[in-house]
């Protein structure tokens, strides 16, 4: 397998985002966001790591951008911080913040790089979320007015834009499970939320073509590939519930094929927060689609799981090898399967693989990370992009998650998933051999 193998047009990339890595997180008139409130309570994030520095990618950006080039890798997916550029949510935006951002995307230009442009990777400021949030419906107003505030500001060279970073994740972590920030819980917080957010992808889909014409806009969506624990009838029904919410539920009202309220009937829920004219505002035609996946699910029926009636059932207690640090089994098939599902809807034009990538133990040794198993992972899972794309499925690209070693959210600093080891105390980058690897595929014939 070599890169040619996938033609001139297969769009290369790694990605990355802002509230992961930049830091500065009260620098230069920057607001304050959901997380990091949320991170700042205790017992929210393991082993107490705090994410107020990360890889200070805010002051250190072109020393990481500098790998991105050594790494011969064209494209580089980030997110732009919200409360950085309108530190109130909105009103008057913090130049300074606006400021930061020219700087990246000229730099990134001037190595011969592409922006690919987040608007939104999780991060809402915290006074919006001091007026409801994404339960509010008010969020589609703020969060258009801030994309109209960057495309103005960045439309002239940025091309490639996507809207929301993964739906379901930040809905159901953050306003179901309470896992996430803001850390709410809940049917009466996860479904007003849910509705917003995919109503937000075709009302903001539409702003940013309208600001920018020539812009490609798409959004990314989590995916796993949903398995029945057995042939059991309650455990394949099980598997299907699952895979309606976990896959479906956010990608087809876009599509114009509304809710898929047939097959998971307490998605009707959802019904209430709708108003006269939405099925008319869900669909948006964007010009391609991000799916972002890491492993696959297996499914049991579970008849103590209200509402869904299905629970997965982990790689540890199925004692499957090899697991990632994330305890997630190393499934390859799986980025296969959801290529194949995802170009099953006959009116998405392009699929990108926007994120795939996984977590090791990776250790510092005499100035070297020799992070095999990564290696593996990056192989085998780009063979299944190949395969997918041989057997003319819709799939154009493909993006490793993630540049450096981050702040993963609730799990802190611990699971490392970069193609650059960062030592968060001295913040000295290493180059894995996974992203000496990358950088020799993309650099051959």
């Amino acid at each position: 397998m070599v890169k040619a193998d996938f033609g001139t047009d297969f769009q290369w990339g790694v990605s990355s985002a802002a509230f992961q890595t930049e830091g500065a997180w009260d620098a230069d008139g920057k607001g304050p966001s959901i997380w990091d409130t949320f991170a700042h309570r205790k017992g929210k994030i393991k082993r107490g790591h705090c994410p107020d520095i990360t890889c200070d990618f805010y002051r250190r950006y072109p020393e990481d951008v500098a790998f991105v080039k050594r790494m011969h890798i064209p494209n580089f997916r980030f997110s732009l911080s919200w409360p950085r550029i309108l530190p109130n949510g909105i009103g008057k935006p913090n130049d300074k913040g606006l400021d930061f951002y020219d700087r990246l995307i000229d730099h990134c230009l001037a190595q011969g790089i592409m922006p690919w442009v987040t608007l939104y990777h999780w991060d809402l400021p915290q006074a919006l979320q001091d007026r409801g949030g994404w339960a509010n419906r008010d969020v589609l107003s703020w969060l258009s007015d801030y994309a109209a505030c960057v495309a103005k500001r960045y439309g002239d060279r940025v091309i490639h834009w996507m809207v929301l970073n993964e739906p379901t994740v930040f809905t159901g972590a953050g306003y179901f499970f309470g896992v996430h920030a803001p850390g709410l819980t809940g049917l009466r917080n996860f479904f007003p939320a849910a509705h917003h957010a995919t109503l937000a992808m075709g009302e903001v889909g539409r702003l940013l073509r309208l600001e920018i014409p020539e812009a490609s806009v798409g959004s990314t969506f989590s995916c796993s590939s949903i398995h029945p624990a057995g042939s059991r009838r309650k455990d394949v029904a099980a598997a299907k519930r699952a895979d309606t919410l976990i896959n479906r539920m956010f990608i087809e009202p876009l599509l114009g094929m509304g809710y898929p309220v047939a097959d998971l009937k307490s998605l009707r829920g959802i019904e209430k927060y709708m108003r006269a004219g939405d099925d008319a505002l869900l669909p948006f035609d964007f010009d391609f689609i991000g799916i972002q996946n890491y492993t696959r699910e297996v499914v049991r029926h579970s008849f103590f799981v209200p509402y869904l009636g299905a629970r997965i059932w982990p790689a540890k207690h199925r004692r499957v090898q090899p697991v990632t640090e994330m305890g997630w089994e190393v499934y390859p098939e799986a980025i296969y399967e959801m290529i194949k599902k995802f170009s099953a809807y006959s009116n998405i034009p392009k699929i990108y693989v926007t994120e795939n990538g996984a977590a090791f133990p990776d250790t510092l040794v005499n100035g070297r990370v020799s992070d095999d198993q990564r290696v593996q992972y990056l192989q085998s899972h780009i063979a299944q992009v190949l395969r997918a794309k041989r057997e003319g499925y819709n799939v154009h690209g493909y993006f490793v998650w993630t540049l450096t070693d981050n702040f993963e959210w609730s799990e802190g600093y611990h699971p490392r998933f970069g193609l650059v080891h960062v030592d968060f105390d001295t913040q000295l980058r290493t180059l894995k051999d996974s992203g000496k690897w990358y950088g020799q595929f993309l650099s051959s014939q």
